[in-house]
Parts: C-alpha cells; structure tokens; sequence
C-alpha cells in the first residue's frame, strides 16, 4: 500500500520566519486555500481509502480542503501522534532571534540533529517524535493491506522530514540529507509488509502547485 504525506498549507508564521510548533498555529495565508485545492485536484485520482491527520488547525484545514476536492466522501481521522515537534521556547519566535538566543541548539536542529538537546529548549527530541509518530503509521499500514488501497497523511514540515525519513532507515544524524519538505508538497512511501519496511516512491513533489516556492516554504 502507499502513504501520500502532505505538509499544511503555508501559514503566516511560516512567512515569517517563525518557529511554530505543536504550540504555535497562526493562520493559513490566503494563497494557500488556492494551493490547497490544487493539491486535492491532483491526489483525487489516487482514491483514497482514508485521510489522516494532524489535530492542529492548520493541518485540519488543510486535509480538509484537500479532500473537499475528491470525486467521493473520504473518512477523516485526526491523530494526535501526527502532531508537529513540541518546539517549547521556540515557539512564535522568527529564526534569527533563535538563532542568537540558542546558537548550538539551533545548529543542531537544522544540521545535526543528533546532537539536538531538546531539553535546552523544553521541546520534543527527534527521538520522541519517531517514537511517537511510528506505531501511528504502522497501525495505518497494518489497516490498509492491499497494493490498491491508497491512505493520505497531512501532518507538519519538521515532523514529517523526521518520521519518513525514520521510516526509510536513515540515521538521525542523515534526516536532513534528502532537504526539506514544502508546503503542501506530497511525499509518498510504499510499504509491502504491514509497515516494517518502507520505500520511496516521490519526495516533496510540488509541480502541481504551479507556483514559484522561496525559502520560507520549506522547512
């Protein structure tokens, strides 16, 4: 089966240059209820078995908008373990100032992530985000066995670049190898054994976006 991952719509604190974690949630910009049902446009030919999702209202809306655009009425299931990273002091604040406040912790969360001290910053670890993202995506796997059934994941940048690349067996020290993840980009994994092992089958795929992307697109 395959799992198509989209990350939420951009938002104003993605704009921004803000960190906006599982505590942070500022509003969708307009252009991406524009991008939202492009994106439902080219995944309803996949015919969805099931949409999951991110409690947070910027994924909500997101997977909500997307599915609004299939031919049929998709089951909706918002998942708290699909959540983004606990981000603690980060939250609401621009990248810069981050940046000067925690230096260390800052590099280490955007370059090497093994060496993240998330207890400096009173957030998640990357480890706590796998442990907690990967039973949520197994269960999915294991609940949509067949080669045709397709599932639709809508979740958050830093979370999602994590746990696919979790799932792909990439070292945490590697997550960011592959680069980011766009807003409402879809990734998609295939899986033929219930969940244990996953293969790639498109990164970040943004081409029906139909939009130039700059640098506070990705994450």
């Amino acid at each position: 089966m395959k799992i198509y991952f989209v990350r939420h719509g951009k938002t104003q604190w993605n704009l921004e240059s803000r960190y906006q974690g599982s505590g942070g949630d500022s509003p969708l910009l307009p252009q991406s209820y524009t991008d939202m049902k492009r994106a439902g446009t080219y995944l309803k030919q996949f015919k969805f078995e099931h949409v999951f999702a991110s409690p947070i209202k910027r994924a909500r809306i997101t997977a909500e908008r997307i599915a609004s655009e299939f031919d049929r009425p998709v089951p909706l299931s918002l998942w708290s373990r699909l959540a983004e990273f606990g981000l603690g002091k980060w939250e609401g604040q621009k990248f810069d100032d981050v940046k000067a406040n925690f230096p260390v912790e800052f590099d280490a969360f955007r370059n090497h992530p093994e060496k993240y001290q998330a207890e400096v910053v009173g957030g998640e670890s990357f480890e706590d985000v796998i442990q907690r993202m990967t039973p949520a995506i197994q269960l999915i796997a294991q609940r949509y066995p067949s080669p045709t059934q397709n599932v639709l994941v809508v979740s958050h940048g830093a979370a999602l670049n994590t746990e696919i690349n979790a799932l792909l067996g990439t070292p945490i020290a590697h997550l960011r190898d592959r680069g980011g993840l766009a807003n409402t980009s879809t990734t998609v994994l295939e899986t033929q054994d219930g969940g244990q092992h996953f293969t790639l089958s498109d990164w970040n795929n943004t081409e029906y976006l139909g939009s130039e992307l700059d640098e506070t697109s990705t994450i």
